[in-house]
């Protein structure tokens, strides 16, 4: 598979055909992203509009991500602040998270594990469009993906029961500067229908995940990636969606490691315990980890 670090080859090898055409650049990448849904399976041009799909979704088309391991935490917040929140960025996952993402997605294609794909939380949209986008290329037509969100933001947290996650909620930039990472459903639909992945098989479950997750719609999953960022957020996501996992299905959860301020790895550890799971934590970097599902 194509390593990300190629994204600077690919815009370089973009901007000469975008020269060529008589057309700018910005407005070159646009059509590709427009057209590239349908380009054909295990094409160049598809793994082109992959990689390409990557780097829009994360806005480093023409700049570096923040460093999700580095180990000064302020410099990391403020890189954060001015990549995601302030910039154009559809999705706060680093690349490696979509390279994990996708790689999920080709394993259960492979193998044909049977069900939809699911992230509860998506901010943006930005991991859901990629997902649409991978079933896309893949010709996939009989996979939903679910879009998962209370599209109002993160829930107020107990303060007894979770003090760290309460301090954190009501702090100055969780409220002011990350506004709860409230994205309205409005918002992102328009970002899927701007990359011409809005349609029939993408669904949308707005409200507290306590509300929707029971009793939604949904009869089989092969991947749920659990992005609630709070314990209460992860546990309603386990406890209703696990039971619905195939066999050979995935479970990716993105704040597993972020411990100075979530209770996220002690809902999954519980869980896991409860439930007598013993698949391996695999790593996708120090804050996002997933495991396998083996029975």
């Amino acid at each position: 598979m194509t390593e990300i670090q190629l994204s600077s080859a690919v815009e370089s090898k973009l901007a000469r055909e975008a020269q060529a055409r008589g057309v700018g650049l910005d407005r070159y990448i646009g059509q590709i992203v427009q057209a590239g849904a349908d380009w054909p399976i295990n094409s160049k041009s598809s793994r082109m509009y992959l990689d390409l799909l990557k780097a829009s979704l994360t806005n480093t088309l023409f700049t570096a991500e923040p460093d999700v391991d580095d180990e000064i935490e302020t410099r990391y917040v403020h890189d954060f602040i001015r990549h995601y929140i302030e910039g154009t960025a559809i999705s706060m996952c680093p690349l490696n998270r979509f390279e994990n993402i996708e790689s999920c997605i080709v394993d259960i294609l492979k193998h044909g594990i049977p069900g939809d794909l699911i992230e509860t939380g998506v901010w943006r949209g930005g991991a859901t469009i990629f997902m649409r986008a991978v079933l896309k290329v893949h010709d996939v037509t009989d996979r939903t993906v679910w879009v998962a969100d209370s599209f109002e933001g993160l829930p107020e947290p107990d303060a007894e029961q979770f003090p760290r996650e309460a301090q954190v909620h009501n702090g100055l930039v969780m409220k002011g500067v990350y506004r709860h990472f409230a994205v309205g459903l409005d918002d992102v639909q328009r970002n899927f229908r701007a990359y011409g992945l809005l349609d029939d098989q993408v669904h949308f479950l707005k409200g507290w995940f306590k509300d929707t997750l029971p009793t939604a719609p949904i009869d089989s999953l092969a991947i749920m990636r659990l992005d609630g960022d709070y314990y209460e957020s992860t546990r309603d996501g386990l406890l209703n969606l696990y039971d619905k996992l195939s066999i050979g299905g995935y479970v990716i959860i993105d704040d597993y490691g972020e411990d100075h301020w979530t209770y996220c790895r002690r809902a999954v550890d519980e869980f896991r315990q409860a439930r007598n799971i013993d698949d391996p934590m695999i790593r996708v970097d120090s804050k996002c980890y997933y495991w396998q599902r083996t029975r």
